[in-house]
């Protein structure tokens, strides 16, 4: 690898996925690795501007190759049809992230708000809903630890509805996306 130009994170329930694009400016060639796996090769191209289109699980990913002055490109990443920045804010907007390490090992549990999925490393956890005085909990379990998300409401117009990750009844604090 060793035209390598771009490399960027892209953070989804599933996890943290990483991509490196490749780009021989004399040769044109494009390369496009995904959590370290090659999974699209061009080796000879012409035309050194363009679009390359791949999948990140279920995300339509695009990266593009923009000419600026002389032999100089600039490189994007969009991910569903928005830059890299709007998908992130907009998926902060729809999910929540917890880090913590559990039984030594670090666990990332994430929080669809759209759907109430729990997300543990990667795997959709089953969960069971229960309404309760204040608001909602969703249930489940990693290993043998009890978790649940309690989502209730701020009462405030600008804050919306809180969500909160508790294990084994202790409330873990928010990580970033």
């Amino acid at each position: 690898m060793s035209d390598i130009v771009a490399q960027w994170d892209v953070s989804l329930s599933d996890g943290i996925h990483n991509v490196i694009f490749e780009h021989g400016t004399t040769s044109g060639k494009r390369v496009i690795h995904l959590d370290s796996k090659e999974i699209f090769r061009k080796n000879w191209m012409f035309k050194l501007v363009g679009r390359e289109v791949f999948y990140i699980g279920k995300h339509k990913a695009t990266v593009t190759i923009e000419a600026t002055s002389g032999f100089a490109y600039e490189y994007s990443l969009e991910v569903d049809g928005k830059s890299l920045k709007k998908f992130t804010e907009q998926r902060s907007k729809t999910a929540k992230c917890w880090t913590l390490t559990l039984d030594g090992i670090d666990t990332r549990i994430v929080f669809e708000k759209d759907t109430m999925d729990v997300w543990c490393n990667g795997s959709k956890l089953p969960t069971a809903g229960e309404f309760v005085d204040d608001g909602t909990e969703t249930n489940f379990h990693i290993r043998d630890h009890s978790c649940y998300v309690k989502t209730v409401s701020s009462f405030k117009k600008k804050e919306g509805i809180l969500h909160a990750l508790f294990v084994d009844d202790v409330e873990i604090a928010e990580s970033t996306l």
